[in-house]
This record gives structure tokens, sequence and C-alpha cells, in this order.
């Protein structure tokens, strides 16, 4: 079974504190967890959720209905206990509410001495509707404050235990899943995506601060020490992109982490770096657009953008993860790829990935950098841009032996401009045969439960999740179906692909955007025709029960 709890109110009320210290709790219990949330643009008010399912079975999506909803502002109870299920409970923090269990807990912390304690009495509370035993929350608590001291820690586990017996006071409770020996570690988009760019050898990360990419620059900026990093905040997104292009140059793995307003601005730098064919790694983490759109939502309507970034034609590769395990590969892979081809490589993700958190395994963040694929030992005949085969030429760094040359115009195989029209369609036909080795390491898209499907769900990046719990509940309704995921979006092998898709009778794109930009792609590479499109644009992303009824519908 499985059960949801929603944590309601304005921004600065501790909502997500709230919603991490229930995930935590209940994931170090061996319970399944899937956390999502959605907020306002703005520093206070508004009205602000996180959600967080429990389930003693895996669950990869977010819900749309409430079995608890944990109300911190009268707002709450007037736009959110509609959403709430026959049968589930309101938590309100207040005196009086009708139809809910007033539990006053910002009073309750206040009287221990500071209202941001209100969390723990709220965590309290829940528990005890759930029926779990306190202690467990209690004994996490003290794992979490103890840095701050015996006193925190001591006045958190009482303020738990008053929440649970005010709570229990009111003789109601829920049926609740039982542990599971789901992993305790949890993980969201944000955490892996970094630590993966921290322990690969990033060295330089420049980024104007732009959500939904903030998190992976601020968590960078916080672990700098541990893993010799230098963070630079620049004045705006084309300063940042030519400071990655001047740090790729002369040597140094280096990202920058952005939304679609700043890879606007980051597209001249973009073509730079495939001119001086640089690895070149930007973390495009998208929004709904156009313009500054809707700062704090989510949407996957930047792959075409993407794709088609710059002015001219050069080599690109474009990896978009569909879970936060997912993140912590694929950013590694897009390092590796864009040393190993001298090319910029293209991170997608969007604000639903990188605020979600789920059970994974523990991840390893031991430091392990990835090749550069840098040459030495060159002589007074080094030639940066020689023409080879594979398109990819020997990559020596500035300062050492050989002498290395480069520049913005087209330019021969030492580095210099030219006007030889001829050496420039050479210069032209050796960078565009790197697609050829890129081609050769592309991910194919992956199949779930898809061998003898009469349909099949396709989708890209974060509509994983929930496509692949819709599937697994279809099939339990007797429904033929399976998925197909892009996880490398570019490159694409096109003969495999439309061997994965073969002939069915029924095929859905799945997308987080209006016009399916996926399927315009496969459609342009004449990998389908006309296909079903099950879209979405309105801020938030797919649940499964959603895409499961749009199926079914």
């Amino acid at each position: 079974m499985d059960l949801n709890i929603r944590i309601a109110g304005e921004a600065g009320q501790g909502i997500q504190t709230i919603g991490h210290l229930l995930v935590d709790a209940c994931a170090s219990m061996g319970l399944w967890v899937f956390s999502t949330q959605s907020y306002m643009s703005r520093i206070r008010g508004g009205l602000n959720w996180q959600d967080v399912r429990i389930a003693d079975y895996q669950i990869t999506s977010g819900c749309e209905e409430a079995d608890i909803l944990v109300a911190l502002t009268d707002e709450v109870l007037e736009e959110l206990a509609g959403e709430v299920v026959d049968g589930g409970v309101v938590l309100y923090d207040g005196d009086e509410a009708e139809g809910a269990i007033a539990i006053p807990f910002t009073e309750i912390a206040k009287e221990e001495g500071s209202d941001v304690m209100a969390n723990s009495v709220a965590a309290g509370a829940v528990f005890a509707i759930l029926g779990y035993d306190p202690t467990v929350l209690e004994d996490y608590l003290s794992h979490v404050f103890e840095k701050k001291g015996e006193e925190v820690v001591q006045v958190n586990r009482r303020l738990a235990r008053r929440g649970a017996e005010i709570a229990g006071q009111a003789n109601i409770g829920l049926n609740a899943p039982d542990p599971a020996r789901a992993p305790a570690h949890v993980s969201d988009g944000t955490e892996t995506t970094a630590l993966s760019a921290a322990r690969s050898g990033v060295k330089f990360v420049a980024s104007y601060p732009m959500t939904p990419s903030t998190g992976v620059f601020t968590w960078l900026a916080g672990h700098a020490d541990d893993y010799g990093i230098v963070v630079e905040q620049a004045e705006d997104e084309i300063a940042a992109i030519n400071m990655v292009c001047g740090a790729t140059f002369a040597g140094v793995p280096a990202l920058t982490t952005t939304s679609g307003g700043g890879l606007a601005l980051m597209s001249e730098g973009i073509s730079l770096a495939g001119m001086h064919e640089l690895p070149v790694v930007v973390m495009l983490s998208q929004r709904p657009g156009p313009a500054t759109g809707l700062p704090t939502r989510t949407a996957q309507a930047d792959l075409l953008f993407a794709l088609r970034t710059g002015h001219g034609e050069f080599p690109r590769a474009i990896f978009a993860p569909g879970s936060p395990e997912e993140s912590y590969d694929l950013m590694r892979r897009a390092l590796e790829t864009a040393h190993r081809f001298q090319t910029p490589v293209i991170f997608m993700t969007d604000q639903y990935l990188t605020d979600l958190r789920m059970n994974t395994a523990a991840l390893d963040d031991s430091y392990a950098p990835i090749d550069r694929h840098v040459v030495e030992d060159v002589g007074e005949g080094y030639r940066r841009y020689e023409i080879t085969d594979s398109g990819v030429s020997p990559r020596a760094l500035p300062g050492g032996e050989g002498f290395v040359v480069l520049d913005s115009d087209e330019h021969d195989e030492e580095g210099h401009i030219t006007e030889n029209l001829e050496i420039a369609q050479e210069m032209m036909d050796k960078r565009m045969r790197k697609i050829d080795g890129m081609l050769e390491e592309a991910l194919a898209p992956q199949m779930y439960r898809a061998d003898d499907a009469y349909s099949l769900l396709v989708c890209w990046g974060s509509t994983f999740l929930p496509c692949r719990e819709a599937v697994d509940v279809l099939r339990m309704r007797g429904h033929s179906i399976g998925m197909m995921h892009f996880a490398q979006l570019w490159p694409l092998r096109v003969e495999e692909i439309r061997e994965k898709l073969g002939v069915r009778e029924r095929v859905v794109f799945v997308e987080g955007n209006a016009w399916g930009q996926l399927a315009t792609v496969l459609r342009e590479l004449c990998v389908v025709g006309e296909v079903e499109m099950m879209t979405r644009y309105d801020g938030l992303p797919f649940t499964a029960k959603e895409i499961v009824a749009r199926v079914e519908g």
C-alpha cells in the first residue's frame, strides 16, 4: 500500500524542513519514499507544498491527492483541503479549524524557545497519525541535530514527542505501509548531479544563479574545499560561458549551470567552444518559458533549443537523466564525452528532477577524475587542429612544449586564421567526423517491459519515473504496454531506435511540452510518422495516475 503526506503553507515556514525530515526518517525505517515539491517564485508568502509519498513497494511517481494534509495557514485549508481523499486527515497549525485536527505547532515550539522548531512538532504528529513508533523519529532528530549540541537535540525530541501525544489524543489513525527493507539512503537530482561533477574532477564552475539550476551551483560551492573546486558567480551568463571556455582551453575540467534564459545568452559562447573544440559542459535545468516564464515550475520545453543553440554547425552531445541515480551516472558521462571528443555537451534536467527525493543506493563520493585526453609529448611540429580520420585532434595545453594557437574564425591545422575555402571545408569535415565516434558510444534508449508489448510509452528525461510506474499499473490492469526511455538525446543511432520501436499498435510520446519535441526530432530523422502525443505544460510534472487515466481514456 501507499500513502501521501502533503505539507503546505507559505514560503519561509519550514515546509521543506518538515518534508525532508519525514522523507529521511521514513527511509531510515525501510519504507519506500518519493517526495516532490511545488512552490511559488517568492521568498515569503504564497502557497507552497511538499508531498511525501511512502509505500511498502517501490514507487516512482508523485500523487495528485493527499491522505494527510499538514496545513500551516488558513489559505491551505481553503485551497487544498478538497484534494484530501475521503477518510484522510487534516492537521492544522492553530487552535481550531472545521474538519481538521488543530495542533498549534508554532505556539508549542515557541514555548520551547523558537518557532523554527515547529517542524519537529508537525513531524511527531504525522508519525502518530500513521501509527509509527515516535522514538524512531526522535532518534533521527538526534542524528540531525547532534552537531548543534545536546540541548538542541533534547528540545527537538521533546517537541516531536509532544506533537505525537496531542495527535494521539484525537484517536484518529490511518492504515500505513509497513517497512519493506527499502534502501535507507535518499538522494535528490541536485545532490547526485553535483556530486558526480565534483568526484569526476570538475575544478572550475562559473554560473549566474538561475532557478532551478542554482542548487547544483551552491552544492559545488559548499563542497569546493572538499574537492578543490574554484566557484565563480559571474556577472551574467555570457561571462560564465566564456570563463568556462577559458578554463577548458587551459586544461581545467569546467562546468556552467543555467536555465533556458541563460542558455539563450550562452549561445555565442557555445558556438565559440564548437570552433575552439573545447570540452565545455552546460547543465541546463529547464523551467517553463518563454522569457522568465514560471521560474519555479518544471518543463521539458528546451530540447529543440539545446539541439540547435549556437550559430553554424558543430558536433554536440545532449544527455537527459530520468532519475537521481541516472543524473549521477550521466553527469560523468557528459564530462567524459566532452573531453574525449573535444566538443560542447549539454546536460538537461528540470525543476522536478532536481527537487525530487527518493530511495537510492549510497553513492560513491571518492575522488575519481576523468581522463582529460591531453597529450604532453609534442614537439615543434605540433598542430592543435590536425586533420585526423576520427576528427579528434591531439589536445595539448598552452605553456607546454607545443605551440597552442586558437582562433574564433575558421583556421588551419595550426590554429591560424584562414580564408582558404578548401581548408575551411576540410576543417568543417574534420569536426563533423567526431559524430561517427560519438554515435559508436551513444546510449541506446532503455526498454522497460516492452518485448511483448502491443503499446509503447516513449519518454525522455524526468518523465521516465512516472511512466515507469504507469506501465506497471497498466500491465496489472491487463494492458499490453511497455516503455522506451531516452537518456541520450543527441546524437541518435537511428537504425537501432527504429528496430527497438518495432511495429506497435499504439505509440504514445509522453512529454512535458506543448509540441512533442522528441517526437519532432524523431520525425525529422524519419524514425516515426504520426504518433499519439500526451503532453503537459502547466508547470507541474506528470504523475503515474494521470498517465494511466489518459492511456485508458
